[in-house]
């Protein structure tokens, strides 16, 4: 992870103008010859070091066959930066909805806003008949500090693009702009989906049973997505064939009753505060020791809020918690026994009321469809280099993007790698880790893994679409298990 600001000045890639230019202007906060690039300090312009690829390929950010074109990137970096440096959280994404509208209208698309309540766009561009290829990028922001030193860093306190989301919002305002200026090169619609609210696991739902978001603009023949990972920048990497990427999960919030009164007379009280002490404390027997080994299944109590002095015991205290596994079956039987030991630490501490377990949110497996994830495997092969397209492990992070392959649309996700080179061989090796999704220190290697992103995105796109007089592929809906969904 590295920074954008600090670009490589020295580097032979396409791109060099693109990134370049702008970022080149800010690298004398950070040093001048890479001391804070992508060795180690999450930062974005990794000295002039790139991901290595395969040969004759210039450079870890430029197309296998051909370099995107410079003003392109030059554009999709700055909106990076703006969207980076102001964050916005779920629910409250305006800003960066009206900046991603203006960018595809610019190149085209017909825009409609509020789709589903809330700040939901949809972007359409029409390409004569051919099939309809879905493209979802994220909008929100996490409620966390930002310590990553970069001069674009947040300005928003508190909030932070610690998941990669305005990357993906860039990569994939890119691939539109790549593909509406070559529409000789393929047929078809391309449906833009600017998706809020992902991180609440909430905002995908919205947008198609609130908003109705097939009716409206019509089921498409496959949906595509990617997400930044701390793999090498330069990189994407897909599940093999038929195994998931990303685990399901279920959110749901704790309140526990307890009897407040003064904190030097406990016997008085019914303490809500040691009451959810302990109730942290049992939900870890859930994964120990009633889920099999071989089950991959997390839980974990991510926030607990109780009392504003020490010298009340407060009436309440509030958990929140997240259950994550690969199958429907073990999350529900991960919520039964976490809601078990929730009214089993109440009841024994006394508490005058019985507990409250609220699910929040819920999200299916990600299982990307065998069949299309196959042919964009082989698209990204092509555009990127073979050498660049690696395995995904499955991870035990979630999405919402499943919902998308509702009705029996294909659906491919693959990861986006946005660590620097340098700092990524000085992990290997033994030195500090790369700050992971959701780090105050999380900063992709935007140099190198925006143009990646940019390529990857329309690669697939270009797959799912009917060839123009120019060329390109078409893969229609995905025929194997599930017809393709993702869990849905």
């Amino acid at each position: 992870m590295v920074t954008a600001a600090r670009t490589a000045r020295d580097s032979d890639g396409a791109d060099d103008a693109d990134g370049a230019d702008r970022a080149d202007r800010t690298k004398g906060e950070h040093g001048s010859d890479g001391e804070h690039s992508a060795d180690g300090d999450g930062r974005a312009g990794a000295g002039g070091e790139r991901a290595p690829g395969p040969p004759g390929a210039p450079g870890g950010d430029a197309v296998a066959g051909a370099p995107l074109p410079r003003p392109l990137l030059r554009a999709a970096l700055a909106l990076y930066l703006d969207l980076h440096a102001h964050p916005e959280l779920s629910g409250h994404e305006h800003r960066t909805a009206d900046l991603l509208a203006a960018w595809l209208t610019e190149h085209g698309c017909t825009v409609t806003r509020a789709v589903g309540g809330g700040h939901g766009l949809v972007g359409v561009l029409r390409n004569g008949p051919g099939p309809t290829v879905l493209l979802r990028t994220e909008l929100d922001a996490l409620p966390v500090t930002e310590a990553t030193g970069l001069p674009y860093a947040s300005t928003t306190p508190g909030v932070m693009h610690a998941c990669g989301h305005d990357l993906h919002i860039a990569a994939a305002a890119g691939a539109v702009a790549l593909l509406a200026a070559d529409r000789d090169s393929w047929r078809g619609t391309v449906l833009v989906v600017g998706q809020p609210a992902e991180e609440t696991l909430s905002g995908a739902r919205s947008m198609l049973e609130d908003g109705r978001l097939y009716e409206r603009f019509g089921t498409p023949d496959a949906a595509l997505a990617q997400h930044a990972a701390p793999l090498p920048a330069g990189t994407v990497a897909h599940a093999p064939g038929g195994a998931p990427l990303m685990a399901g999960s279920i959110a749901a919030d704790v309140t526990l009753y307890g009897r407040g009164g003064h904190a030097a007379t406990p016997h008085l009280t019914v303490d809500p505060v040691l009451m959810a002490a302990a109730t942290v404390l049992g939900l870890q027997s859930v994964v120990a020791r009633e889920t099999a080994p071989a089950e991959q299944a997390v839980l974990t109590v991510g926030s607990v809020r109780a009392g504003e002095r020490g010298n009340i015991t407060p009436d309440t205290a509030e958990l929140s918690l997240t259950a994550r596994a690969f199958t429907d079956s073990v999350l529900d039987r991960l919520l039964a026994a976490a809601a078990r030991v929730v009214r089993a630490q109440a009841a024994a501490s006394g508490a005058p009321r019985e507990p409250e377990l609220t699910v929040t949110a819920r999200s299916p497996a990600l299982l990307p469809g065998p069949a299309l994830t196959a042919a964009v495997r082989r698209a990204h092969e092509a555009s990127l280099g073979a050498g660049r397209v690696l395995d995904a492990a499955p991870a035990t992070a979630t999405e919402d993007f499943p919902h998308f392959g509702a009705g029996g649309v294909a659906t491919s996700y693959w990861l986006l790698g946005t660590t620097g080179v340098r700092q990524w061989r000085a992990a290997r090796a033994g030195g500090g880790p790369v700050p992971p999704n959701h780090a105050p220190g999380f900063a992709p290697d935007v140099r190198t893994a925006l143009p990646a992103g940019v390529t990857a995105m329309a690669a697939a796109a270009r797959q799912v679409l009917d060839p123009g007089p120019g060329g390109g592929g078409s893969v229609r809906r995905d025929p194997g298990p599930g017809g393709g969904e993702a869990g849905s």
